[in-house]
């Protein structure tokens, strides 16, 4: 039984650093641009809404949510979150 309590433990671990690391932001981003970002950040974990879906300042609210969540900079939020309110 502890056994398989221990490897359950080590699959759980393991899946959850495969996890995060998906989630982990992207380097060199002083060359990328805003849309960039976009594509490569919150399209990775699920389909972001597109660019109209929301005012300039729920733009804003939203990426400061999703700047922890996705765990990005604060460099690459302003870019993304000027990409989607069209401040590129």
């Amino acid at each position: 039984m502890k056994k398989i309590i221990t490897i359950a433990i080590i699959i759980t671990i393991a899946s959850s650093g495969l996890f995060l690391n998906g989630c982990a932001p992207t380097k060199a981003i002083t060359e990328k641009t805003g849309a960039q970002l976009w594509g490569e950040n919150c399209n990775r974990c699920h389909s972001a809404p597109s660019a109209d879906q929301y005012s300039k300042e729920h733009w804003e609210v939203i990426g400061e949510h999703m700047k922890s969540r996705a765990n990005v900079t604060d460099e690459e939020m302003k870019k993304i979150t000027a990409f989607l309110k069209g401040e590129m």
